[in-house]
């Protein structure tokens, strides 16, 4: 089997095609999530914190160095912790959303299982068979 076959085997089993499309979808999610973060919860941080943005937050490690002309000759060390914060808040809201998406996968897998499968047309066909033998 020549490797071109082989790798269009592979790309078309329904596993890689449902992860291609989970992958498209969290990214598609994730910047949903970006947005409500950076558009509406990060605005409401900043009102209760006094008007400050929170991806503003950081600490100069170096400062920038200046040269004589008053040009900055090497740019400040500077850790923005602002933005990871962010992040924090993305990376939760993402976890939260998928846990609930998993509890319900798993909450209607178990509600399949406990349902009982009917039994095939032939077997059916075949008990009321046997019920009207009995009966006659």
């Amino acid at each position: 089997m020549g490797m071109i076959s082989e790798f269009k085997e592979f790309a078309m089993r329904g596993n890689v095609v449902d992860l291609a499309v989970g992958v498209v979808i969290g990214a598609a999610f994730g910047k949903i999530v970006s947005g409500l973060v950076d558009g509406v919860i990060m605005p409401v941080v900043a009102l209760i914190t006094g008007g400050v943005n929170v991806s503003d937050w950081a600490t100069t490690l170096k400062p920038a160095v200046l040269g004589a002309d008053g040009k900055e000759t090497a740019a400040a060390v500077v850790m923005k912790y602002g933005v990871f914060f962010q992040s924090i808040v993305d990376f939760l809201i993402v976890a939260f959303v998928i846990f609930l998406v998993v509890k319900a996968m798993n909450s209607m897998k178990k509600k399949e299982e406990a349902a009982p499968a009917a039994p095939p047309a032939d077997v059916a066909l075949l008990t009321e068979i046997r019920d009207l033998l009995k009966k006659g």
